[in-house]
């Protein structure tokens, strides 16, 4: 009889975990579509909002995150220059951005820190709740093969080129450039270089002309 108990025991069932999601992007509509989005379509909870690098870097410190959802300009600056220390420190985050900007030219780049999930905000609805479903899940995406670009002057440059483009574009100086991202001056004015050779772009000018020309935003 008490075999018998045994054997028609009902299984154990783990109940999945709830992954523990940021959310920093500026506008404060896009975080709660997407939160709302989220806890409607996956029913995942543990969602928190920040709108600048200086709340997600404090948030980060503060809980332990699994995932995070990131637009590339934000508040205070361009988060391209806090994704490098972000990997670094926390290794297992799972990244993805979501950004107005262009995929061919910030895609690129940011594989490079090992983030493969790069979502337009111009997609349709249900491909944003696709996407991340996979995202929040930890699905593996499947790798695309990548169009070359040979026409847009932007999608040769590496992170740091896009780092200083973002300061250029603002109307930055070098020496200001160099105080805000902590580097050396002949390094900024270097990379300057690079930029204007690989855009193909003679002077400021033509090279915010080209940013407006090829949707990169600032």
């Amino acid at each position: 009889m008490e075999n018998s108990l045994v054997n028609h025991a009902e299984p154990i069932r783990k109940t999945p975990m709830q992954p523990a999601i940021i959310i920093a992007d500026d506008h404060s509509m896009i975080r709660k579509g997407l939160k709302l989005h989220i806890q409607l379509n996956l029913g995942f909870t543990n969602i928190e909002e920040v709108a600048s690098c200086h709340e997600l870097m404090r948030e980060l410190i503060k809980k332990k995150y699994t995932h995070l959802i990131l637009d590339i300009i934000l508040t205070d600056g361009s988060t391209l220059e806090i994704i490098p220390n972000i990997r670094r420190v926390y290794p297992d985050l799972q990244i993805l951005v979501f950004s107005m900007q262009p995929a061919e030219i910030y895609g690129e780049a940011l594989k490079q820190y090992g983030i493969h999930y790069y979502l337009s905000k111009t997609v349709g609805d249900e491909e944003i709740v696709q996407v991340l479903q996979k995202f929040l899940q930890n699905e593996t995406l499947l790798k695309k093969t990548n169009t070359p670009h040979p026409d847009n002057p932007f999608s040769s440059l590496a992170p740091r080129e896009l780092e200083i483009l973002h300061y250029l574009l603002k109307g930055a100086g070098t020496k200001e450039i160099a105080d805000s991202l902590n580097l050396k001056m002949n390094t900024v004015s270097t990379i300057k270089t690079r930029i204007y050779e690989k855009t193909n772009a003679g002077n400021m000018k033509e090279l915010m002309e080209l940013a407006t020309l090829y949707n990169v935003n600032y």
